[in-house]
């Protein structure tokens, strides 16, 4: 495995240390002047257990950098607390837990493409885009006399997810959310 240095350690990045692959969920730069040397505080989380450790790295040391491979399935539908893809290469379906999508699943439409990490043929992980366009199945009607500007309200998508959307979005309308914080981003255009 291809080594990198402490201070090369960003967000989302995986790393293997003491035999476990960790995603890293945070990593910071902290020097503390005139009482030693700098050091980099990453927050990672083990991707088999789950569990999440705080790791103290001196700014020289070198930690280990799996290799991933990166696959593109499509999203076919849910199964429980699950959800069902397929490798658009062989056409081979496989089961996802909801937690591989970092809390994005609920704004996973059938049949969108989808990134899924594989570490030695395993699933480790899976990457929605960037942004989805969504039904709205039920909201408030607007308010007379209600503006842009005015509070957002709830609405249900065609997922089941819930997000605030402004007071001039009605049911039916497709919407564009940002998968990454479940934020209404736009309305779509035709």
């Amino acid at each position: 495995m291809p080594k990198i240095s402490a201070t090369e350690i960003r967000g989302g990045a995986l790393l293997a240390v003491k035999g476990r692959l960790w995603r890293v969920v945070s990593a910071r730069h902290v020097h503390v002047g005139g009482r030693g040397g700098a050091y980099m505080q990453v927050e990672a989380k083990c991707l088999a257990s789950g569990a999440k450790n705080s790791m103290r790295l001196r700014t020289d040391e070198k930690v280990e950098r799996p290799f991933v491979e990166q696959r593109k399935m499509r999203y076919l539908y849910p199964e429980g607390e699950s959800r069902v893809l397929m490798d658009e290469g062989t056409y081979e379906q496989i089961t996802l837990p909801d937690d591989f999508f970092d809390g994005a699943a609920r704004f996973l439409p059938p049949d969108t493409a989808v990134t899924v990490h594989l570490h030695e043929g395993k699933p480790i992980s899976a990457e929605l885009p960037p942004s989805v366009a969504l039904t709205v199945s039920s909201t408030d009607p607007q308010a007379k006399g209600a503006t842009a500007s005015a509070s957002y309200k709830p609405a249900t998508l065609e997922t089941g997810a819930v997000v605030m959307v402004p007071p001039f979005v009605g049911s039916g309308e497709k919407i564009r959310v940002n998968t990454g914080t479940g934020e209404y981003m736009e309305r779509e255009s035709g």
